[in-house]
């Protein structure tokens, strides 16, 4: 039978979809702009109350099917406008007021309870129908405590008022009011426009008092100003000389004490010259001495040491020489004693030669070219007698020497000479 599995896979995927159309209607999911309102059951509220639904907004749970039921409210704003007409307001002044308003069911706890059970099953419509006449019964209220002028001036105070005199009342509803402005106000008996025109005149006066007294303030102001110009620029001329012979005064103070520095400049600057030049000529002295001395009292004193040292070697070799020439004297002496009186015939002649040259040295410079002889005429008979005069001379010339000699020494040499030539011959 070909037919029977068909039928067991047919009936298997009823099967499946049945299963899982049961399961997507007992899980509900809720989005976070509604609020699923499952009754059915009892439940406590932190309060104490016990109620018969419970609650859920975004998120999901699993209803228990045949025992519990789920129910939808949106929790999306609902724009309202709100008017009221001939409202008497403070003083009796009937208004027309329009604004709009936007409120929405609240989701907060305690709020919600309150808004499932006054508004579950009604339409967005519905609730804001019932919003907007509390709305306007607080505006009604609000609107006798004040002035048309305090209304019509100050509408931000007056929205505020209202929020907060239908707070309490939209809470109690379960909703929440979002937004709240007036939008115009205004009065059938034309109360608003005689007021802005009275307003308006006493604007129209204040400002035409208030340019009239500006144009005399600004003229007071101007001419005081120029009055206070003229005396700022007469101070001002005369701070300007005040200061102009200041300056004068400090330029030539300033003169004074740059020509006292450029003086003392000059003066410390000759003086700082005077100075190095005698540093410079102390250095100048200073090398000149080192450069005398290496150049002339070194060398001097080398030569000096040099020559007393040569000075003290000939001194050495006369005082030797004296010593050796007195010990040869000294032996001579005493020969020439132990030869008696011959011993000293020969020692004056041996210093005859000598003293032969000493007394030929005086007339050393003496040069005769010639002799002339003048014959003076005696013994004509005989020739004349200047020659024979001249070389008579001669003998009486070497006797006269002898005797000088004599004279110096002590010893005759002519006698000297004659004992030497009668003297024995020695015996060896």
């Amino acid at each position: 039978m070909w037919w029977v599995p068909l039928a067991v896979g047919a009936a298997a995927a009823v099967a499946l979809l049945v299963l899982i159309f049961l399961l997507k209607s007992l899980i509900i999911i809720c989005p976070p702009s509604r609020v699923a309102v499952i009754s059915g059951r009892k439940r406590a509220l932190p309060d104490g109350r016990e109620v018969g639904y419970r609650l859920l907004q975004g998120g999901r749970t699993i209803r228990i099917p045949v025992i519990e039921r789920v129910q939808w409210m949106d929790l999306n704003t609902i724009p309202l406008e709100v008017a009221v007409a001939n409202a008497y307001s403070k003083g009796t002044i009937p208004l027309n007021v329009a604004g709009i308003a936007n409120v929405k069911v609240s989701s907060r706890e305690g709020l919600l309870e309150n808004a499932a059970e006054r508004f579950l099953g009604r339409s967005n419509s519905q609730i804001g129908q019932i919003a907007k006449e509390t709305l306007e019964a607080n505006l009604r209220g609000v609107l006798a405590t004040l002035s048309p002028e305090e209304v019509n001036e100050d509408r931000l105070k007056f929205s505020q008022q209202l929020i907060d005199e239908a707070d309490d009342d939209i809470k109690t509803l379960g909703l929440e009011l979002d937004v709240l402005k007036i939008q115009n106000v205004t009065d059938d008996v034309g109360y608003l426009t005689s007021v802005g025109r009275q307003l308006t005149a006493k604007v129209v006066r204040d400002a035409r008092v208030a340019e009239a007294e500006r144009r005399a303030e600004a003229e007071q102001a101007e001419a005081k100003a120029r009055q206070v110009g003229q005396i700022a620029g007469i101070e001002a001329d005369k701070a300007i000389v005040v200061e102009q012979n200041a300056l004068r005064v400090r330029t030539a103070e300033l003169e004074a004490v740059s020509n006292a520095r450029e003086e003392e400049a000059l003066v410390a600057g000759e003086v700082a010259k005077v100075v190095a030049s005698q540093e410079l000529e102390g250095e100048r002295i200073v090398l000149e001495k080192r450069r005398v001395e290496a150049a002339v009292v070194v060398p001097a004193r080398a030569d000096l040491e040099a020559r007393q040292l040569e000075a003290r070697a000939e001194a050495a070799t006369i005082i030797e020489d004296g010593k050796a020439q007195v010990e040869v004297f000294r032996l001579l002496t005493d020969q020439y004693q132990a030869a008696g009186e011959d011993g000293h015939h020969v020692l004056v002649l041996n210093m005859l030669p000598e003293l032969v040259d000493k007394i030929v040295a005086t007339v050393q410079g003496v040069d005769i070219d010639r002799v002339a002889v003048v014959d003076t005429g005696t013994n004509r008979a005989d020739g004349g007698g200047g020659i024979p005069s001249l070389v008579s001379q001669l003998p009486a010339s070497l006797v006269a020497l002898t005797e000088q000699i004599e004279a110096a020494t002590g010893v005759n040499i002519l006698d000297s000479l004659r004992r030497s030539t009668e003297a024995p011959p020695n015996e060896e």
